[in-house]
């Protein structure tokens, strides 16, 4: 039985890409290897995060430029230091090239900063799930106690309920509470 081999699932267009850069054996095993994230962050800018670093992923998170040569989207110049001090191509242009391919370089290509104002509510500044999720800095509302005398917070938090009240005290409460043996 002759060994079954891996069919190679690229398009002329992701060779093309690939072939625009100047790599080794070993960065291609590490892009292979490594976890990627790809943001694009502006016009012919994406951000590539390794991510295999888990939550010190942001410091290997770097903006790789895009060019159109001969009509082919390429990962240009990026900011790391192996790009900056090296003469071959760093592993975040080849794994946004093989990763994220023509799919995330033409978007990058296509990307338009100024779009129209929508009406969809978010902020102008939103560009991405996370920005339209991100918090306007605000307080929760607290209702208003009837016997303030019994359920404030000595230390003035007015969102506090007092070591007394139904709802989750502050900190200083919750001691004073839990020394009287009544902490819930």
């Amino acid at each position: 039985m002759e060994p079954k081999t891996m069919r190679q699932n690229t398009s002329a267009s992701e060779k093309r890409i690939v072939e625009q850069l100047d790599f080794g054996p070993k960065t291609a095993k590490r892009v292979a290897w490594e976890t990627w994230e790809l943001t694009v962050v502006g016009p012919y800018q994406v951000e590539v995060t390794n991510a295999s670093y888990g939550f010190e992923k942001d410091d290997h998170a770097y903006v790789v430029g895009v060019d159109e040569r001969d009509g082919v989207p390429v990962p240009a110049e990026c900011e790391c230091p192996a790009d900056v001090h090296r003469e071959r191509d760093c592993k975040h242009k080849v794994a946004l090239a093989t990763v994220g391919g023509p799919v995330v370089l033409n978007a990058a290509l296509a990307f338009e900063n100024d779009a129209a104002p929508s009406s969809d509510g978010l902020p102008d500044s939103a560009t991405t799930g996370a920005d339209a999720l991100k918090t306007d800095g605000g307080i929760a509302a607290v209702a208003s106690q009837s016997d303030e005398s019994a359920d404030t917070c000595p230390n003035g938090d007015e969102r506090c309920p007092g070591p007394d009240g139904d709802d989750l005290p502050c900190f200083d409460c919750f001691e004073v509470a839990d020394e009287r043996g009544d902490a819930r």
